[in-house]
């Protein structure tokens, strides 16, 4: 099937280089993005978006070295362009480096080549002081044909998931721990954030990491988590 054809593509490009082996399409849903992973393991990915902040960024990342957590942060260029040195410490804790592109931009509702500027942009900025991103996540989760074939072009693999606690929105703490939860599961990508202050988010990560723990779970980056790929039958 042609969907089938093109997830394959896009995953053997995009993943070769970190995750040997996986060229399942079915990692791909028929979105053409990655959203969570089929599987009976109980492993779970925490997702960072928005950084480097120059308050919260050192916060989570504190936390996160303390409990010996490995995430996966999607970066936005204009901030890294500000922060570059907390960028610097968060590859140097061992944490995996998306991009989140250069602004924050509806990369929805741009031209294609504002998206690939956009990307661009970000790139270079990463590339300063991290490994070329291989993982990307459009601002506010916002795709169409565009920008996939944008970001498949550029040899990114376009990361969604599949547990929202808003944290953005600075609810309580008890708030998002109870949203993560109630909502994971084996296979899991939690989308919080890291690039405003004040957030809830580095204080309930605490509680998080202990939770899943506590639940038998095991906390990956995405680059990881892809490897747990059970094809259903």
């Amino acid at each position: 099937m042609k969907i089938y054809r093109w997830a394959i593509w896009g995953v053997a490009i995009c993943l070769a280089v970190t995750v040997a082996g996986i060229t399942k399409s079915n990692l791909i849903d028929e979105t053409k993005v990655v959203k969570k992973v089929p599987t009976t393991h109980k492993v779970v990915a925490l997702t960072f978006d928005d950084g480097p902040h120059y308050k919260t960024t050192p916060q989570l990342l504190a936390i996160l070295k303390e409990k010996q957590v490995k995430a996966t942060l999607f970066i936005l260029g204009e901030n890294a362009a500000q922060h570059p040195e907390i960028l610097a410490q968060a590859v140097a804790d061992g944490h995996e480096i998306g991009t989140h592109a250069y602004s924050h931009r509806a990369l929805n509702k741009l031209p294609r080549d504002q998206v690939a500027e956009e990307l661009d942009k970000a790139e270079k900025v990463i590339a300063v002081v991290a490994p070329r991103p291989i993982l990307f996540r459009p601002p506010g989760g916002a795709v169409n044909d565009n920008v996939l074939a944008v970001a498949l072009n550029k040899g990114y693999t376009t990361v969604l998931w599949s547990v929202d606690p808003r944290d953005w929105s600075r609810p309580s703490v008890a708030q998002v721990v109870n949203t993560v939860m109630h909502d994971v599961k084996p296979g899991s990508i939690v989308l919080l954030h890291d690039g405003q202050y004040p957030l809830p988010t580095p204080e309930a990560i605490v509680s998080i990491i202990d939770q899943l723990r506590a639940e038998g779970y095991t906390i990956v980056t995405v680059g990881e988590l892809l490897q747990y790929y059970e094809e259903r039958k």
